[in-house]
């Protein structure tokens, strides 16, 4: 018995490819809606409320949690490079809050951090790391307050613009670090 030849479209088409060419924009528009959808979530995180780790300690202990959830899923961004595209491992993570603790402790040279904000330092979810070289009016008001240095997410980040580029000493320890 022949089979009955497949429908076409008002163009000549096969109808069934319409349909697949319509499914197709369909799912191309919900990713590129998904994707703004992640940027604003995670431009809202980023502009919200931050508690600074004052002391010492204080970073102590977020350091602590953050290494007892290295596996959750952490983004880790040095702004003014391109944004990363999926979570570090919980190595990297590790290596990460290690190289970073080093490098604050030996580059702010104070009695106290206060570099360091955490939207919850018990539960954090996002984490702003200031450059010791790059502070400018991190606490206060100012109507250009400069970037974080780095920042740790739960959300995948987006290329936050670079008040400054990133001094090159700044993008060798990067690259170093996960290069």
């Amino acid at each position: 018995m022949p089979q009955a030849a497949a429908p076409h479209d008002a163009t000549g088409g096969d109808a069934h490819g319409a349909d697949a060419t319509l499914a197709d924009r369909a799912g191309a528009q919900a990713s590129a809606e998904a994707s703004a959808a992640e940027e604003h979530a995670f431009q809202q995180a980023f502009r919200g409320s931050f508690t600074s780790a004052l002391r010492w300690h204080h970073l102590d202990a977020l350091w602590a949690v953050l290494r007892a959830d290295a596996d959750g899923g952490w983004y880790l961004y040095a702004v003014g490079e391109p944004p990363p595209e999926a979570p570090a491992s919980a190595e990297q993570v590790h290596r990460f809050i290690d190289e970073m603790d080093a490098l604050l402790r030996r580059e702010h040279d104070e009695d106290y951090c206060g570099i360091v904000y955490a939207d919850d330092l018990k539960a954090p979810a996002l984490v702003k790391i200031y450059d010791p070289n790059n502070l400018g009016v991190v606490c206060g008001f100012s109507d250009s307050p400069p970037l974080p240095g780095w920042v740790m997410s739960k959300l995948k980040p987006v290329d936050l613009p670079a008040a400054q580029p990133a001094p090159k000493g700044r993008r060798r320890w990067w690259q170093r670090l996960f290069g």
